[in-house]
């Protein structure tokens, strides 16, 4: 079986829309697109550089894959690994694409196939309604998050509608010099409640 690893940056309520520019996505109006960009440093970089030389297959949702599919092939010197992992794209659209090793999924049922699949971790990076489905259908087995020292207080979030009741695990955690929270957590069962002090 495989696991599946949601990476995210976010702000501290969780949006997690267009960190990366301000053309990234503006859906929905967002109009905060780049606001991780004033908090990139030597450690922060550092960190984010061992994850993308990790050997690994990826999930996407189509949106998030359009905009990979335009950048990644053209700087894989920042990304030297991107080409070749097999990336798994959710759509009902798209069928086909010249990027190497992309192959189209449809459903739910697709994913889970995969999951219980032999072969390498899988990573979902960006990719909002398609992490709302993992969510409810606990099939999340660990967050790698980066929360980043801001509000934006409108745009997709990290956890939204459907989102199951699910115990986390701290497994790692770093905190660079411009207040950004690397945290990595693995599943770990249901939530167990209790009286404080008793």
């Amino acid at each position: 079986m495989r696991k599946i690893i949601v990476l995210s940056f976010i702000t501290l309520d969780g949006v997690m829309q267009a960190p990366g520019g301000p053309e990234e996505d503006t859906s929905g109006g967002f109009k905060y697109g780049g606001w991780s960009a004033p908090y990139e440093d030597e450690v922060g970089g550092k960190l984010v550089q061992k994850e993308l030389k990790q050997s690994v297959d990826y999930l996407l949702g189509r949106k998030t894959f359009e905009i990979w599919e335009d950048y990644w092939p053209k700087h894989t010197g920042i990304w030297p690994g991107i080409n070749d992992g097999m990336k798994y794209v959710m759509s009902k659209t798209r069928k086909k694409s010249d990027w190497k090793n992309t192959l189209f999924i449809e459903s739910l049922e697709d994913i889970k196939k995969l999951k219980n699949s032999e072969g390498s971790d899988i990573q979902v990076w960006g990719s909002s309604t398609l992490i709302q489905l993992l969510f409810k259908n606990d099939l999340v087995d660990e967050l790698r998050l980066k929360i980043y020292p801001l509000t934006l207080g409108t745009g997709k979030k990290l956890f939204d509608n459907g989102t199951i009741a699910a115990a986390f695990t701290l497994i790692d955690s770093s905190v660079t010099p411009s207040g950004v929270v690397f945290a990595n957590y693995k599943r770990a069962g249901k939530v167990k409640t209790g009286t404080i002090g008793s």
